[in-house]
């Protein structure tokens, strides 16, 4: 058998749609000793995470709580614990991760109606009133920050329209929570679900979710189990809860990170930290245009934690990326879908949203394209 050499990865600068860079306080705190997913220690940390994670979703939610997997399986929970067999859901689709929301929904078995726009645009409570009046379903699911097209959904208006049509409203934020303003109980948003690798500059293994008292009474009314024992939020709960009822070993090191990821969110404040993704991306969207590129999502609905630019006629995408890797250790992403070898995805997300990324992406782009 081949010998393997001791690991060593680059340090890359990771200024694509995830994962973003990670703090070395953050670093640090995941080299600590283990613990047992029971000792009294952990379970004062568990406490620790749900408190930050409810300043950080703006909610006062009693689950709220890290899922144990990546934000796909965040993503999967909601769907999961909130469909039944035949249920209708209403999925706006504008890009790749509302098309995935579809193939979940489907495959446990819910009736999926399909709200579809050109990719790069966003949805208006106004265009949900008017599918809801042609079809009442029990959930309408909406991607607030799409990371396939860097397009920002408002959610302003949007839960009040939902719930006048007895529906409960699902929010993807995992491009926007902790980068980009995410109000649970303001916007009065039932679900809502996140991943730790984004604008929380945490390594990739958790997925934040909250569930509000509307929704968690209609899990505790399903008629049928949970489809998925691993995501049962009706067991989990008990684990996350007073209780501490045993469901399954929590990823230990991952929470000593989440934790730490938070506190550095707290540190800086939300406020401050909304301010710094949006100048960081205005400077980004400002030297982008000043190259002569084209940004695909007009201003006034563009994300701030994720530019999608548009690839210039007669420019490889991929010859561009590999040599940003290898001549300036900088990653970012090519399309997904429909906007695959069209458009450069460009995240400023967390750690990753700083002055000199923007500095030296803008100079390294300047000399490839040239």
């Amino acid at each position: 058998m081949q010998t393997i050499s001791d690991l060593n990865t680059p340090e890359r600068i990771l200024l694509g749609p995830g994962p973003s860079m990670v703090p070395s306080r953050v670093l640090q705190a995941m080299a600590h000793p283990l613990i047992g997913h029971l000792d009294p220690k952990f379970i004062e940390l568990m406490k620790e995470v749900q408190e930050l994670l409810r300043y950080v979703f703006q909610t006062k939610n009693q689950m709220t709580l890290p899922i144990s997997g990546t934000g796909s399986a965040g993503m999967e929970s909601t769907i999961a614990n909130f469909i039944e067999p035949g249920d209708a859901i209403l999925i706006g689709v504008k890009g790749y991760f509302g098309e995935r929301l579809c193939d979940m929904a489907d495959r446990y078995g819910a009736v999926v109606y399909r709200l579809d726009k050109p990719w790069g645009e966003v949805f208006y409570p106004e265009e949900i009133d008017a599918a809801l009046r042609k079809q009442p379903v029990k959930v309408v699911a909406l991607i607030h920050a799409e990371t396939s097209t860097g397009a920002l959904t408002p959610l302003e208006g949007m839960a009040g329209i939902v719930h006048k049509h007895g529906a409960l409203l699902l929010i993807d934020c995992v491009t926007s929570l902790g980068g980009i303003p995410m109000k649970i109980d303001e916007w009065d948003i039932d679900i809502a679900y996140s991943a730790t690798q984004k604008c929380l500059s945490c390594p990739p293994g958790l997925g934040p979710i909250t569930v509000g008292p509307r929704a968690r009474e209609a899990l505790h009314r399903r008629k049928t189990k949970v489809a998925n024992w691993y995501l049962d939020l009706t067991m989990i709960e008990h684990y996350w809860g007073d209780e501490r009822t045993y469901h399954h070993t929590a990823p230990i090191s991952m929470n000593f990170a989440i934790r730490e990821a938070l506190r550095l969110v707290q540190e800086e404040g939300l406020e401050a930290r909304y301010l710094r993704h949006l100048a960081n991306s205005e400077l980004l969207w400002d030297g982008l245009q000043d190259l002569g590129l084209r940004l695909i999502v007009p201003l006034e609905y563009r994300l701030p934690s994720l530019t999608t630019v548009a690839v210039p006629e007669g420019v490889n995408e991929v010859e561009v990326r590999k040599r940003l890797l290898d001549e300036y250790n900088i990653e970012i992403a090519g399309g997904l879908g429909a906007f695959k070898c069209k458009v450069w995805r460009i995240g400023l997300m967390g750690y990753s949203s700083r002055r000199e990324n923007v500095v030296l992406l803008i100079s390294a782009l300047s000399r490839l394209l040239r």
